[in-house]
């Protein structure tokens, strides 16, 4: 089966099959995205099974979507044990990095160790359930602290409903590191724009040292049949406030979506919520070489 002359593509944990309209520039980076591999025991606290999602089937969905450099997100799942997204960067490469998680109790040695193996930050998790329990701002200060200390070049990446980013604001604006908001902020909907979730993340991009993934469009939207307008009316705000310190992410294999998205009407959204070539290829190519470090 083929697209006007392209081939069809069988990706798991991918609905559709066709590639995207929106040709991705050369280096272009998936910002997040998980591996489960099922070498890597879940960690003892997770109930779910996770999915099957290894390298393999990722180099799948690279070659539908056309993307060539990946950021490894280590999920909840694992708990603190990165070994399966070091394993997996370590399969892809150069073209690779990796966002790691840990608690309070990672040793400076540990840290430096995962450095030299493409990572590049850490994720603090206060939605999913972790392994050490309930995550506070006083553990999100302290590990924000001590990558600081170490000038390893870190950021610390945030996965916050928008109300919590809203209750936790002055914290977020005081971490030294660099922070990174994972999907958006997942401002809720249908306020958008007009949620205090929004004004907060717009402070925090003035402030300078926030960045946001434009990802996980299907995560808050209520208009998915229409295209995800609701979120994409929040996306073009931040495209217009801070194009140089935006990055895109596919989050697949999605494991918390309703129903299986389609990545290439995923990775189109670029086309309409950054018009302007020059400042799509500055979110796809230079500022996720400029933030992981390729």
């Amino acid at each position: 089966m083929s697209y006007g002359g392209s081939r069809a593509y069988d990706v798991p944990h991918s609905a559709g099959s066709r590639p995207p309209g929106l040709k991705a520039p050369e280096l272009a980076c998936d910002c997040h995205m998980h591996i489960f591999d099922p070498r890597f025991p879940a960690s003892a606290h997770w109930t779910r099974v996770p999915p099957v999602a290894t390298v393999d089937d990722y180099r799948l969905f690279q070659e539908r979507i056309g993307t060539s450099r990946t950021v490894v997100v280590t999920p909840s799942t694992y708990g603190t044990d990165n070994a399966c997204t070091l394993d997996a960067v370590a399969r892809m490469g150069r073209s690779a990095r990796a966002v790691v998680v840990v608690d309070t109790t990672v040793s400076d040695a540990e840290l430096k160790q995962m450095s030299d193996k493409g990572v590049c930050g850490i994720r603090v998790n206060f939605v999913s359930p972790q392994s050490w329990g309930v995550t506070t701002a006083a553990m999100l200060i302290e590990l924000s602290r001590r990558l600081h200390a170490l000038d390893l070049g870190w950021h610390v990446q945030i996965f916050m409903h928008g109300q919590q980013i809203v209750e936790m604001e002055d914290v977020l604006a005081s971490l030294p590191t660099t922070l990174v908001i994972d999907h958006m902020g997942r401002v809720p909907q249908p306020a958008g724009t007009s949620h205090p979730a929004f004004g907060a993340i717009r402070r925090l991009l003035d402030g300078g040292k926030t960045w946001v993934k434009l990802s996980g469009a299907y995560m808050n939207t209520q208009e998915e049949a229409s295209g995800y307008i609701d979120v994409g009316r929040v996306a073009k705000e931040f495209v217009h406030a801070a194009p140089e310190r935006l990055v895109w992410g596919s989050d697949w294999p999605h494991t918390i979506a309703e129903r299986l998205p389609d990545d290439a009407v995923l990775f189109d959204l670029n086309a309409e919520w950054i018009p302007n070539v020059a400042t799509r290829n500055r979110i796809l190519v230079d500022n996720p070489q400029t933030l992981y470090r390729f």
